[in-house]
């Protein structure tokens, strides 16, 4: 620390002045870090602190502008105050300015007023006289400043309860004077006050006797302050001033006489009853905190008896039962916390009553419970919940009173008070209270409420279902209406379930009560929903009672209200319906039913052990569950086979009637729109199916139809397949049914005609009832034995009678009757499976009829959405499709008419995809069907195959990814089904080899074809049309989709394989090699094996399989077909499908072109041109020309080149080729002669000799900006143009054969280009743009030529900008990526451009040392190369032009690391030189170029000039560019390695000195000056010599960015100087003084805060005598004058460090009249 025994003391005082002058800084910063400042010194001298607090404050907040800070910083200082230094008469003048303040305006709460009340409460703490007595000076009716005086008081007595307490007798004789006149504004104040002065009352009362405090005067003042409130304060208007007043109240209430209190009852308790009318949840609670104080002070006070009879308080607990509601309701609100407390707090109260009086208590609320009022019901059910746990034994006699009570609330349809009863009632049962009748009533209860759904109702209707076998009768169910808003149905249900399971497994007394009781909640219509939670609770109850069966049989059978067996398996099984149902009602039925076995017939008992566990298993995961589109008709299925199987393995006729009647006696447990009903027609379908007595089946079909909502379509079709399964044993009782329905329907046809325009709801019945009867109709014939059927259906069909039925508008009734007539064909096509086969009668009929539904008929004013127009025509395709499959065969007229209707389902959008998928897949169907069954020979199908074909091409070829897949799907399917049924070995179903199928083909065949030649039985191979049809689908074998890529390589496998297996053309040029054929069709085979094996396979790989296959498989005029045909398939929509069309046109030219003739040619290159002129992808149209090139290649060559180069200057000379739409083709086909081996390095020479001979641009500099004009242009400029546009074609070519020869001249072509790159640069300043540009797309042509793609990206960064960093850079770039990418050019490029390092041009130059500087880096094998560049960059150092020095410099500095240390004196000697530069940029090349030198430097090198090095780098430390400053500490610690040597100390002695200016640095404003500081602090730390220097450089405070860990950093290094380096302190202590006028404002902050740290912590007499009194003078002076906020806060700060660190000088120190610096003036 300072000396504080120096001759010459601290000036703290003015320093104190200074801080406190900054508190009203206009900087926040400022003024923080002045009050941080003061508030700590405070501890130190807190009178001077104090002393000037007072100068200041004598002008008030008028002339001080931050008076709250000031009085803040005061009552710190006061509170740090020891006893000894409380000066009584120096403190009342502080308490005089805080009260003038507070007095001096009527504003209250100001922040610098509760500042000036902190003050005084700080001076309270030690002169609570004093205080008191300034504040009660103002306490005076007339003073307004009274509510802030009495403010302060209520703060001390909450600081400070012991002090406060004993002087409240003299708070209480001047305030009570005065509550008379205070006005409403002001009164919650006081109100608040008297709060916090009782409850310092109280807490003075835990440690003191209280009546030390409160003796007889004080109690007198108290009645007198409490009736005033209570008369007067609390009847006031304003609703806080009331709520303050009752809040004052109730911590009044114990301290006030008995007497009183008791005198005060009759007007206080109706005062704060009076807050529960306002809707204010705050005022509520503070209301309900008064009472609980009342209720204990009156009634459970030690001193005398309860002041307060039961019948007085019935009024206060009639008004807390409503506020028990609403504080249960906003639970559930935003007010959470506040409703919580005050819902607690009223049960507080109701316990301290029901304390003193719990009969009296227990007849209220069960009075309660019986009023017709929901809130206060509510109320006293929730009180009696909290209440009966523990007032349990004084209640023990009430319990059959409570009982009556609760029942008779059981029918109340208010949910809160349904909840609070259900909650009540699992009270109850833990306590016993639930036995006999009662007990069930109650359960019963609980049931009924786990059924009411999410919107308030019951999940049944309110009719109550009451059984007739049994006494029991349910409750009479009332609606639900939410009156509170609290409790929602979701909840009231949780609650319920809850409740009902808790009392099942955690009460043992409850399981008489529940078992068999539950079992009567099964089947009641109202309890539907409870199903699952009584299930539950029925298997826990069987969990834990004793399971023999014959115990479940007497329990049953013990009670004769119970349902039978039958209806309980009836239910049961109905209610399986839903396997998603919540609760896992599914799961807890099957469960039931298996503990319950023993109650069924025993046959039934093994059957349920296998099969319910599989059930069980289906539906044991819901998630899974739901990934089967069908697992509701599959699950559905199961019920009805466990049916089924059950009522095989009973045998038993008389048990299943028994069921039978239980399954019709379920009709009236749901309502007609449930779907449960559907299941319900099935399982009494199957039922009757076992049944014998044919009058039983036909009233329990009546009844079927009858309870039928055939409206809904879920339930018609239950309906319908339980008709089905009637039908399969009872055939011709249902058809009489059917019969008698259509017949009663009447004349339907005119019926809809009259209610089109009298009733649409009579139309829906009639389509309704019609679609119903279609579906029964179906499906009686798909279930009947196929032995009967025939006659039936020639009866329904050949009668007109099902046209009866197809008169119907509705989308789901035009579902119903295609599937009736799917369902027909189906039972034709069964019936011929089994051998009974016949023709349906008026197919052709029934399929128009099909088509005309599935259209969309909207003139009838029914709308017909979209997904039902979709499922429609689905199931009419599979319709469709069943009908073409039955005899007879399909006329032409039909089958024109089908597909015409049909195919363009191939283009429906792809959504919703799961119906899309399935109609497309039923179309499929259909069209393999038609091709099956059209046609009378091979030939004809072939013809009907490619008509087909050729209609679903534009879907093949489409741009929808989709259309494709379905379009290549469709043809596959169809050629499959049509070598099944063209080529021998295959039958028409499929099958390979002998069959019956196959067999019973041949005879047809025989018999219609025995006269004809072979030839018109079977197609021949050129009715396939194979080169059309195979290009048709080449091109999709490259296809972006996988599916289409498999399903294209199948189809053109089975067309080969056909083709092959089919008669040949006798044309002997079209001969092939069968065994090579055959060879290609196996590779083939095996690509479409690897397909279906591994999808990941190489697309083109299997491309190129695919083509060498097909171009074996090709005759010579299907070939010749194929390349007429590809121009289409070049300018395919796709464009990997396009490349994979040329790719196959280029191999079926290479391998086979020799076998066209020049036709062929002609038409195959105009074939070929066509598809250039369209295809206008660029990449595309190479391809093509690529194609045209293999052409040229394999035929005459000669004229195709001759016309692509007079076509070349006709278009320069007559269009503007830089604009044609898709590109220029001529600069294409130039792209294609560069690929071309012969033609590409002559072609290069060509273009080579034409830039050599005529200037490069010579019209651009002429003609400015109208060059681009080409059709204005001279013939030379159209030449050089072409000449350059061919040049840079030349260099797109890209192939191998063009780089070679782009590679024989690479260097010329690289160095002439970067040295235009300058000169065309140079140019471009001056307003010439073209010369760059085109030398640009010259150099990116040259790039992209020899794959140097990196160099493109270089170029294409920075293009035609033209600031000399970036172009310059640009070249740089150029030339690191050739550097990298072809080394062995480097030296040969190097050597031109060094030789262009002389040039006249500036620009040249400078291109050329941007381009040197780069590859001197790649100069490992330079050798004598090497030298010469090296002297031509050191030449060029002292360059006129700036650019060319640095870049030089920069050149010599990049060499490779060994040849650096080769020269590294040269380098160096350079670097020293630009260290002084006059241009900043080569300053900073060379301070940068110098750290890279540093890196591999030897230490013979660096040692003769360190010194030079180290002063010039110090130099550059206080530079204003930040790069440069950055870079110059960071090489100074880069030389510091070297400082080991000879020059050792002289090096350490530039390091000491320039470590403050690093210190300071190192919270740089730049980012990058900080962090090199840093990494050079860690270096020189080493030289310092000290550990402690190197492991706080390792410390979060030096790496951090943040201002207060450097100011720790700070003060840790002033440790370290004054500890260990107190020789260099005068030194350090000069250098920071002059930091204080550096140029950066924070610098000038870290110099002020190291440089009083430094004194700070030095025990160095010394220099506090020299730097103390200096130091002091330079902070006052920058925190007085500094412009910047930064500098005088940390000034601020820094005078805190001075002052605590000589606090034993200036401790003791008082501030002077005459020393005060402040006086008069303004802050």
């Amino acid at each position: 620390m300072a000396s504080s025994s120096s001759g010459k003391s601290v000036p703290a005082p003015e320093a104190v002045q200074v801080l406190v002058s900054s508190l009203a800084d206009e900087s926040p910063v400022v003024r923080e870090a002045s009050a941080a400042t003061l508030k700590d010194i405070a501890s130190v001298n807190p009178l001077l602190v104090l002393d000037c607090c007072s100068t200041v404050s004598r002008g008030g907040r008028r002339r001080f502008g931050n008076i709250a800070g000031l009085f803040q910083v005061m009552s710190v200082a006061i509170r740090a105050l020891n006893k000894a230094d409380v000066d009584p008469q120096y403190m009342s003048k502080f308490a005089k300015v805080a009260s003038a303040e507070i007095i001096s305006t009527k504003e209250l709460n100001a922040d610098w007023q509760k500042a000036a009340s902190g003050v005084l409460v700080a001076l309270g703490l030690h002169l609570p006289d004093l205080m008191m007595d300034e504040i009660f000076l103002h306490l005076s009716g007339t003073n307004s400043a009274l509510p802030a005086m009495v403010q302060i008081l209520a703060d001390f007595a909450s600081s400070d309860a012991f002090q406060f307490a004993p002087r409240l007798k003299g708070v209480l004789t001047r305030v009570l004077p005065i509550l008379g006149n205070v006005k409403d504004i002001h009164r919650p104040i006081f109100a608040n006050a008297f709060k916090s002065w009782c409850q310092a009352c109280w807490q003075y009362g835990v440690d003191f006797p209280l009546h030390t405090a409160i003796d007889g005067d004080v109690m007198s003042f108290l009645n007198s302050a409490f009736e005033l409130l209570l008369r007067v304060w609390a009847t006031s208007r304003d609703l806080k001033v009331r709520v303050s007043t009752v809040e004052a109240l109730g911590q009044m209430v114990g301290l006030v006489t008995r007497t009183q209190l008791k005198s005060a009852l009759p007007r206080l308790v109706p005062t704060i009853l009076e807050l529960y009318k306002k809707d204010q949840e705050v005022a509520a609670f503070v209301a309900t905190c008064s009472l609980h104080n009342l209720l204990n002070a009156a009634l459970l006070s030690e001193s005398g008896p309860p002041l307060l009879d039961f019948e007085d308080l019935t009024v206060i607990l009639s008004t807390l039962l409503p506020v028990v509601c609403i504080s249960n309701d906003n639970n559930q609100q935003s007010n959470f916390p506040v409703g919580l407390k005050t819902y607690n707090e009223v049960q507080h109260c109701f316990l301290t009553v029901g304390q003193v009086y719990p009969e009296d208590m227990f007849a209220f609320l069960l009075y309660k419970c019986r009023s017709k009022e929901d809130p206060l019901t509510f109320g006293a059910l929730s009180v009696l919940k909290h209440l009966l746990p523990r007032l349990s034994e004084s209640w023990h006699a009430k319990r059959p009173l409570l009982v009556e009570a609760v029942k008779s609330l059981l029918d109340e349809s208010d949910m809160a008070v349904c909840k609070a009863l259900s909650e009540l009632i699992v009270v109850m049962a833990s306590h016993c209270y639930l036995v006999g009748p009662a007990g069930e009533l109650f359960v019963e209860y609980l049931v009924r409420h786990c059924t009411i759904d999410l919107n308030g109702e019951h999940t049944e209707s309110s009719k109550d279902f009451i059984m007739s076998a049994g006494s029991f009768n349910p409750f009479m169910y009332k609606k639900s209406e939410v009156k509170i808003g609290g409790v929602s149905p979701t909840e009231l249900r949780d609650t319920c379930e809850k409740g009902l399971l808790l009392i099942t497994v955690t009460i043992p007394e409850m399981e008489h009560v529940l078992w068999p009781f539950l079992l009567k909640m099964i089947i009641p219509r109202i309890y539907t929903g409870a199903v699952a939670t009584v299930c539950r609770c029925i298997s826990e109850l069987r969990r834990h009672k004793n399971t023999q069966s014959d115990i479940i049989v007497s329990d049953f059978k013990a009670r004769a209200d119970l349902p039978s067996p039958e209806d309980l398996f009836a239910r049961f099984v109905v209610l399986l319906h839903n396997p998603l149902a919540r609760e896992q009602l599914v799961t807890h039925i099957l469960a039931v039913l298996n503990q319950l076995a023993s109650l069924f017939p025993k046959n039934m008992i093994l059957y349920w052990q296998d099969e319910i566990p599989k059930m069980k298993a289906y539906v044991s995961d819901p998630e899974d569950l739901k990934q089967d589109p069908l697992y509701q008709e599959t699950w559905d299925d199961m019920v009805i086979n466990f049916v089924a199987e059950s009522l095989d393995v009973i045998q038993d006729p008389d048990w299943a009637i028994s069921l039978g009647n239980s399954f019709a006696k379920q009709y009236e447990l749901y309502s007609s729109e449930d779907e449960h009903s559907a299941l319900l027609h099935r399982c009494l379908g199957i039922l009757l199916q076992k049944v014998h007595d044919r009058s039983y089946v036909s009233a329990k079909i009546d009844l079927m139809y009858t309870q039928a909502n055939i409206a809904l379509p879920v339930n018609r079709l239950g309906l319908a397949k339980a008709m089905g399964l009637v039908a399969a044993s009872h055939l011709d009782t249902v058809l009489d049914k059917l019969k008698d329905i259509l017949d009663n329907v009447g004349d339907s046809f005119f019926k809809r005609i009259l209610s089109f325009f009298s009733d649409r709801a009579k139309m829906e019945e009639s389509d309704d009832i019609h679609a119903a009867l279609a579906l029964m109709y179906g499906y009686a014939a798909k279930y009947a034995p196929s032995t009967v059927i025939e006659a039936r259906i020639d009866a329904l069909v050949g009668t007109n009678m099902l046209s009866r039925l197809l008169n119907v508008r509705h989308p789901t009734a035009k579902q119903a009757v295609i599937t009736a007539i799917d369902l027909l064909g189906q039972a034709v096509i069964g019936a011929a499976e089994s051998g009974t086969s016949f023709p349906l009668k008026r197919r052709d009929v029934l399929l128009d009829y099909i088509l005309t539904l599935m259209g969309r008929d909207d003139e009838d004013g029914i709308s017909e959405s979209n997904l039902d127009l979709l499922n429609t025509q689905c199931l009419a395709l599979s319709a469709c499709t069943t009908l073409v499959s039955v005899e007879p065969k399909l006329t032409t007229e039909t089958r024109n008419h089908v597909l015409k209707a049909t195919l363009g389902f191939f283009g429906l959008p792809d959504d919703p995809p799961d119906v899309i998928n399935g109609l497309i897949h039923n179309l499929t169907t259909l069209l393999c069907a038609i091709l099956v069954t059209s046609g009378e020979d091979g030939r004809s199908r072939a013809e009907q195959l490619l008509h087909i074909l050729r209609q679903i091409d534009p879907y093949v070829s489409s741009s929808a990814e989709y259309k494709r897949k379905r379009g290549c799907l469709a043809a596959y399917e169809m050629l499959q089904k049509f070598r099944t049924i063209c080529v021998s070995g295959y039958c028409a179903l499929g099958c390979q080899g002998s069959c019956t199928h196959n067999k019973r083909i041949d005879r047809v065949m025989n018999n219609n074809f025995s006269n004809l030649p072979s030839a018109f039985v079977s197609p021949s191979r050129d009715a396939l049309c194979l080169g059309e049809r195979i290009m048709v689908y080449l091109s999709r074998c490259a296809d972006t989709n996988p599916e289409v890529r498999k399903s294209s390589v199948q189809i053109l496998d089975l067309f080969f394989s056909i083709s092959l297996s089919l008669p040949r053309s006798a044309n002997p040029s079209n001969g092939l090699d069968i065994e090579l054929c055959y060879g290609a069709l196996s590779a083939l085979e095996d690509v479409i094996s690897i397909l279906r094996s591994d999808a990941s396979l190489d697309p083109s790989e299997v491309f190129n399989r695919v083509v060498s296959s097909v171009c074996i498989l090709f005759t010579k005029d299907e070939l010749v077909a194929a390349l007429y045909c590809s121009s289409s398939a070049i300018c395919d929509k796709v464009r990997q499908s396009a490349e994979g069309a040329i790719q196959a046109v280029i191999e079926f030219i290479t391998k086979r072109g020799m076998e066209l003739n020049d036709t062929d040619i002609s038409r195959t290159t105009q074939s070929l041109l066509s598809a250039t002129n369209h295809v206008l992808e660029k990449y595309l149209r190479q391809e093509t020309l690529n194609a045209i090139s293999s052409l040229a290649e394999n035929t005459t060559s000669r004229i195709v080149f001759d016309e692509v180069l007079a076509a070349a200057e006709k278009d320069i000379a007559t269009k503007d080729v830089s604009r044609l739409r898709g590109g220029w083709p001529v600069q294409d086909v130039f792209h294609a002669f560069s690929q071309h081996t012969v033609l590409s390095y002559s072609f290069l020479e060509h273009i080579i000799s034409i830039l050599n001979e005529r200037p490069i641009f010579r019209g651009d500099a002429v003609k400015g900006e109208n060059s681009n004009n080409v059709g204005e242009s001279s013939v030379e400029d159209n030449v050089l143009h072409a000449a350059v546009i061919a040049l840079t074609a030349f260099f797109r070519g890209g192939t191998r054969v063009g780089k070679k020869s782009v590679e024989q001249t690479y260097g010329a072509v690289f160095a002439t280009l970067v040295l235009h790159l300058g000169i065309c640069h140079s140019l471009s300043n001056s307003g010439q743009q073209e010369p760059l540009r085109a030398l640009l797309v010259a150099f990116n042509a040259f790039c992209e030529c020899v794959g140097d793609l990196e160099m493109g990206k270089i170029l294409a960064r920075d293009r035609e900008q033209n600031e000399e960093e970036i172009w310059i850079g640009l070249i740089g770039d150029l030339a690191c990526c050739i550097s990298i990418k072809r080394p062995k050019e480097v030296p040969i490029i190097s050597l031109i451009l060094c030789k262009s390092l002389d040039g006249p041009s500036r620009y040249l130059r400078e291109a050329a040392a941007a381009a040197l500087s780069e590859f001197v880096r790649f100069s490992e094998s330079f050798g004598p190369l090497l030298e010469q560049l090296v002297e031509g960059l050191t030449r060029h150092v002292s360059d006129d032009s700036p650019n060319v020095r640095r870049l030089c410099l920069r050149g010599l500095v990049q060499m490779p690391p060994v040849r650096v240390i080769q020269y590294t004196i040269q380098i160096l000697s350079v670097i020293v030189a630009l260290l002084d530069d006059p241009d900043e940029s080569v300053q900073l090349t060379a301070v940068s170029c110098l750290q890279k030198v540093l890196d591999s430097a030897s230490t013979e090198a660096v040692e003769p000039i360190l010194l030079n090095l180290s002063v010039r780098l110090r130099n550059l430390q206080v530079c204003m560019n930040a790069k440069i400053r950055a870079n110059a500490f960071a090489a100074f610690g880069a030389i510091s390695t070297y400082g080991s040597g000879p020059q050792r100390d002289a090096f350490r002695e530039q390091v000491l000195a320039a470590f403050p200016r690093l210190v300071l640095h190192l919270h740089d404003d730049d980012l990058g000056v900080r962090r090199a500081c840093r990494n050079t602090f860690k270096r020189i730390a080493q030289l310092m010599e000290l550990d402690s220097m190197v492991a706080l450089a390792n410390t979060h405070r030096f790496s951090s960015d943040h201002r207060g860990d450097y100011e720790d950093f700070l003060r840790d290094i002033a440790r370290l100087f004054t500890q260990h380096m107190s020789s260099r302190i005068d030194t350090y202590m000069a250098s920071l003084i002059q930091a204080f006028e550096a140029p950066w404002p924070v610098i000038q902050a870290n110099a002020i805060y190291l440089c009083s740290s430094i004194v700070a912590f030095s025990s160095v007499q010394h220099i506090s005598t020299l730097y103390l009194s200096q130091v002091f003078g330079m902070l006052i002076a920058k925190i007085n004058r500094s412009t910047d906020a930064i500098v005088r806060a940390t000034g601020s700060l820094a005078l805190g460090l001075l002052l605590k660190s000589t606090n034993s000088s200036w401790k003791s120190t008082r501030l002077d009249p005459p020393d005060s610096l402040l006086v008069g003036r303004d802050a």
